[in-house]
């Protein structure tokens, strides 16, 4: 050190010293500038640019080639964190390998994702760990470990927990209010954040786009009242793309971009993820909502102080100390092991009848055929990289049987589409043209990736172009080239065979089939037919428009070429040349065992965007399996998916699952589907048996509305931790003892088979007399251990007794309630083997004081009707009739201006003794009335509530009410009333 050198130079002094002088060498501008997504450098100072944000779920992605791992989901469905560690390990030595050699990849990782799987109907299913909040913080915790590096002051990357809070729908997801009562906040929806940050691996949280009881995301109170106080570590906190916007723009929470903004910064936002690489619209609105007073350069300085703790930590400052500044290790040999590993791992045996391990089948010349729409596919996600290695099911099984016993038929219907001219539509030659992969070369961006124009569009003549026509359900079609290139739309409208895959953020290679006479002059149409309801006559009377869905215009014949436009579409007639069904049937019926390999692609149909509508198996695929198992009773289903399916496996001998496994999928189950690998994946969340199973896709109360294992009371297709071996094991030997802090538990886990063979032991809990709703069971350890034939293992486990806690949404505390607890061992959570019973001290279960406290209206027990809103802008909640709900006979009700009606029910209120006529306050706002009654007895109080000035407006109504002893609430609210607090006096 020189005395010239400034101390945020100076390695030798703590990071907290070293950011304070580098906070008062910046001036107001500079640390604006900082707070935008794309930092500038502050070259006078020798500060460089910074980028927040570098996706990397489930390996670098964006950026060009890197190695694919599973995605997320399939990651959860191994149910192994140290595999999950070596994958976060691999995933950050790759970022800081591509670093060295590109600037443009960051180190600040947005991954990994921790949104419960709560609804398999949500398009990003993929991106989530589990349906369980304590595997989901199990695995994140690990991945993030992984990322984070293990050095003491210096990280290899940092990980952003994606996305804060209770954010399972695409379906207005800028726009809907998750109403999440405080029981399913505390006990699940924080849950996976909360023991991921305690582990101290993570740098920050991004917010969602979701508002959550009626407030969004990005100005939530639970930044500050939850997520700050889990750690002493400065967290980064990052808005999710365009969401500062969000706020005025879609939301009109706000009226201006400067209160927006400002609220955002106060709630606890520190950098904005707007307007891509252009920071100038959140600089001129950090400096007007300064120049208003609404922010100090206090609020500027606390935020750049969270994201300079960052960049210190990742070495930007000590690049002769920082541990991984020389890694260049990229897609090395145990890089690519490790990809083979986990996609292994992830794969999850439904069912086997005696069908599976191949091997195990007599004979040596057994055939095998592999159908289906996936079974030579590799597919990617958004979120993936560009693949530098491939394996598909069809390529595994040639690598690991040989090509010579291996058969196969993808099922496509082939196609050639007749003009009202009566040409042909026709790919034309393009020899000459280069491969080109989407995003190879990498980009901040991939959503403004055009497609090609370098390739003549379609035309037309007398015999056209047999093309490959897929139903992806929901009438979603994607038409492939003979030469393996998809029809795809550039910026200029013309239709071409240009794209490798479908993907992008507005996907281009999607089409519907509509017949003609449902659309109109406007360009509208009155209905959709998909191509599985026309194909069994081939054509519609009339012929049928071919619409593109993502522009929404119709394909037309010009002189120039097939283009899509906004009028004059062309009347096209579908000739199928060859029914997929059929070219399957064939394949199967010559094969000894049959692979139908089905499932998504993932950029259709359930993708960021968009949420699924059904958990059917597309019509396409389901056809394709009912040919297979007709033709060949000895087919085994391998369902490739980003999520659950509702498929009646009753007439199939064995059924696979696997989320796209990345690289090497299709090497990892072969190894398997041959018995190299005995399978030990087990779902990460429930399968339910049909659709009708399913709450609504907005319905955030998983206790009230009985969601996931927890509380799921029907019968599932399969439950969740499900998964079959290749070997058998027992369990036995279960001792629980109860110390003074924690329960101690072991068991032992004896392979019986004659397979080397992961087991996946799962302990659970369940509360025997519990006083309010309590889980059927709940996960609270699992772990997988590998045992060989003949061998047991012991597993231990100590549990603390915070285990065991539920909220209190009387006292506002999480506690233990006294009494007995079941623990639960087994292999499922519907598999359980050994049961113990412990009796647990706590603090005991008491009526509410609600002379003393009161009730706050969002602490109920049970709603009927009802959703929880923000009480004001800044905190507290308030509960209303949700918007549309009229009363059990569908019309308007007798109460309020609007007919809307909820109840409210408070268990077990303590009124007290008789002390003569008491009183009922409401806090309220709105207009309608409040009808009080006990036990559901008759109406013995009632509260008419005039009009405020508006929502956040709270008036004072009283009226007299009377009761004693201990009694149930039953709270009546008609009309648009906001109700915040009952409050009693005796």
């Amino acid at each position: 050190m020189t005395a010239q050198t400034p101390l945020f130079r100076d390695s030798q002094l703590p990071f907290a010293k070293r950011i304070d002088d580098l906070l008062s060498r910046l001036t107001l501008e500079e640390r604006v500038a900082m707070l935008h997504q794309f930092g500038p450098a502050v070259e006078r100072l020798g500060v460089a640019a910074f980028r927040t944000g570098q996706e990397a779920l489930h390996g670098v992605a964006w950026m060009g080639p890197a190695t694919v791992f599973p995605q997320a989901v399939g990651l959860g469905a191994t149910w192994n964190d140290e595999l999950v560690r070596r994958v976060g390990e691999a995933v950050s030595t790759e970022a800081r390998a591509m670093r060295s050699r590109d600037d443009r990849v960051g180190l600040n990782v947005w991954a990994p994702t921790v949104n419960l799987l709560r609804h398999p109907l949500w398009g990003r299913n993929e991106e989530g760990y589990s349906e369980d909040p304590k595997l989901t913080s199990a695995i994140a915790t690990a991945y993030t470990r992984g990322l984070r590096g293990d050095h003491p002051a210096y990280w290899r990357t940092a990980p952003v927990l994606k996305h804060w809070l209770a954010h399972n729908n695409e379906t207005d997801r800028a726009t809907a209010s998750s109403s999440v009562r405080p029981r399913v906040l505390h006990e699940y929806d924080l849950r996976a954040f909360r023991e991921t940050v305690e582990a101290g691996t993570v740098a920050g949280v991004m917010p969602a786009y979701n508002l959550v009881n009626g407030r969004p995301n990005h100005v939530s109170p639970y930044l500050r009242e939850h997520l700050r106080t889990w750690t002493d570590q400065d967290l980064l906190v990052c808005s999710d793309a365009g969401a500062p916007s969000n706020l005025v723009d879609s939301e009109h929470y706000f009226d201006t971009h400067e209160e927006a903004t400002a609220a955002s910064l106060i709630a606890g936002v520190d950098s904005f993820t707007d307007h891509g690489t252009d920071s100038s619209q959140i600089v001129e609105r950090l400096q007007g909502a300064l120049n208003q007073g609404l922010l100090t350069d206090s609020d500027i300085d606390t935020a750049v102080r969270r994201q300079l703790a960052i960049r210190f930590r990742l070495g930007e400052f000590d690049p002769r100390l920082d541990p991984y500044a020389d890694t260049k290790d990229f897609d090395t040999p145990a890089h690519r092991a490790l990809a083979r590993e986990a996609a292994e791992q992830a794969i999850v045996l439904l069912k086997n009848d005696g069908l599976l391990p191949l091997l195990d089948l007599p004979g040596q010349d057994t055939r095998i055929a592999v159908v289906g729409l996936l079974a030579d596919e590799c597919k990617l996600d958004w979120y993936s990289g560009t693949l530098i290695h491939r394996s598909t099911p069809l390529e595994g099984l040639y690598e690991r049987f040989g090509a010579d016993r291996v058969d196969f038929a993808e099922g496509v219907d082939r196609v050639r589409i007749k003009t009202s001219a009566g040409t042909y539509l026709s790919v034309p030659s393009a020899d000459d043209a280069t491969d080109e992969v989407r995003g190879a070369e990498g980009a901040l961006d991939p959503a403004l990736l055009a497609g090609r124009t370098d390739l003549p569009p379609l035309t037309t003549d007398t015999t056209g172009t047999e093309l490959a026509l897929i139903d992806w359900g929901g009438g979603v079609l994607t038409l492939r080239a003979p030469d393996g290139r998809y029809l795809s739309v550039a910026d200029d409208g013309f239709v071409r065979a240009s794209a490798d895959q479908p993907g992008g953020w507005v996907v281009q290679e999607t089409f519907r089939l509509e017949p003609h006479g449902s659309h109109d002059s406007h360009g509208t149409h009155e209905s959709q037919e998909s191509h599985e309801t026309h194909r069994s006559h081939g054509s519609h009377a009339g012929g049928h428009l071919l619409k593109h869905v993502g522009t929404g215009r119709y394909v037309s014949v010009t002189a120039d070429g097939v283009k899509v436009a906004a009028e004059n579409p062309e009347i096209l007639e579908l000739e199928i040349t060859e029914r997929g069904e059929d070219t399957v049937a064939r394949t199967a019926a010559a094969a000894d065992v049959v692979l139908v390999v089905a499932g998504n692609d993932p950029h259709i149909n359930g993708r960021e965007t968009e949420d699924r509508t059904t958990l059917a198996l597309p019509a396409h695929q389901q056809r394709l399996l009912e040919a297979a198992r007709a033709a060949n009773p000895r087919t085994a289903l391998v369902i490739t998916s980003s999520y659950p399916y509702a498929t009646d496996p009753t007439d199939l001998p064995a059924v696979l699952w696997t989320a796209h496994g990345g690289q090497a999928a299709g090497a990892a189950l072969a190894r398997v589907l041959a018995g190299d690998v005995s399978p030990a994946g087990r779902l990460p969340q429930t399968w339910y048996a049909s659709d009708a199973d399913l709450p609504d896709l907005l319905d955030y109360d998983v206790i009230g509305s009985r969601q996931t294992y927890l509380y799921f009371e029907g019968t599932p297709l399969f439950p969740f931790g499900h998964g079959l071996s290749y070997a058998s094991f027992e369990y036995g030997n279960l001792v629980a003892h109860v110390g003074e802090n924690s329960v101690h538990v072991t068991f032992t886990v004896t392979n019986t088979g004659s397979t080397p063979a992961d087991e996946v032991a799962q302990l659970y809990s369940r509360a025997v007399t519990p006083s309010v709703s309590r889980p059927r069971r709940e996960l609270l350890a699992h772990r997988r251990v590998h045992v060989l034939p003949g061998a047991s293992t012991e597993l231990t486990f100590e549990l603390p007794l915070s285990a065991f806690e539920f909220w209190d949404v009387v006292h506002g505390i999480r506690r233990v309630e006294p009494g007995p607890y079941e623990l639960l061992v087994g292999a499922s959570s519907e598999d359980i083997r050994l049961r113990a019973t412990i009796e647990l001290d706590g603090t005991p279960t008491t009526p509410r004081p609600v002379l003393e406290l009161g009730l706050n209206a969002a602490d109920f027990d049970e709603q009927r009707g009802a959703e929880i809103v923000d009480r004001t802008k800044l905190s507290g909640d308030a509960v209303t009739p949700a918007h549309g709900n009229h009363g059990n006979d569908g019309t308007d009700g007798p109460d309020g201006p609007h007919g809307s009606t909820a109840e409210l029910v408070y268990r077990c209120c303590d009124f007290g003794p008789a002390t003569g006529t008491g009183t009922v306050t409401v806090e309220v706002s709105g207009e309608g009335s409040l009808e009080l009654a006990l036990d559901g007895g008759p109406v013995i109080a009632r509260l008419d509530v005039p009009a405020t000035q508006g929502p956040y407006d709270y008036a004072t109504v009283v009226t007299p009410f009377s009761a004693t002893g201990v009694h149930d609430l039953h709270i009546g609210l008609g009309g648009p009333v906001r109700l915040a607090h009952v409050g009693f006096s005796g």
